[in-house]
């Protein structure tokens, strides 16, 4: 998502529509340089056909955003948990990390998700939970 990647590499991208990229980064954690490779991708190309598996393979981790003004953007989040799980989780018995991010928060007027709603799904998915403004 553009707010992880103008997190880490201190860009912000913007609305750039249906395309995905692979971003990478290093960056200084607890001491540790660590090399990042961020693979983003839209919504509208996330299916979950063989494609998709593909990325679930490459990474290690994932950050799932949604609008916190666009309801179908969160209620699609508990497949797309589950689909990562399955296909992560089936190979080892490690837990896969999973944060889901509430986006535009600056846009509170527009909201149609709930903090609290937000809050609740990540906790009954066992993933982390933020709400954030990639604008701010």
């Amino acid at each position: 998502a553009a707010l992880t990647v103008r997190f880490l590499t201190r860009r912000f991208i913007g609305e750039y529509g249906d395309m995905e990229f692979i971003y990478s980064h290093n960056l200084t954690v607890d001491g540790r340089e660590i090399l990042f490779h961020i693979w983003d991708v839209p919504y509208s190309q996330a299916d979950e056909g063989s494609s998709e598996e593909k990325r679930i393979q490459w990474a290690d981790s994932f950050v799932l955003v949604y609008s916190i003004c666009d309801r179908a953007s969160f209620n699609i989040l508990p497949l797309k948990v589950q689909f990562i799980k399955a296909a992560k989780e089936g190979l080892s018995q490690e837990k896969v990390p999973i944060v889901i991010v509430g986006n535009k928060r600056d846009l509170h007027h527009q909201r149609v998700v709930s903090s609290e709603e937000g809050r609740l799904l990540a906790l009954s998915l066992d993933c982390g939970f933020y709400e954030v403004s990639a604008a701010e």
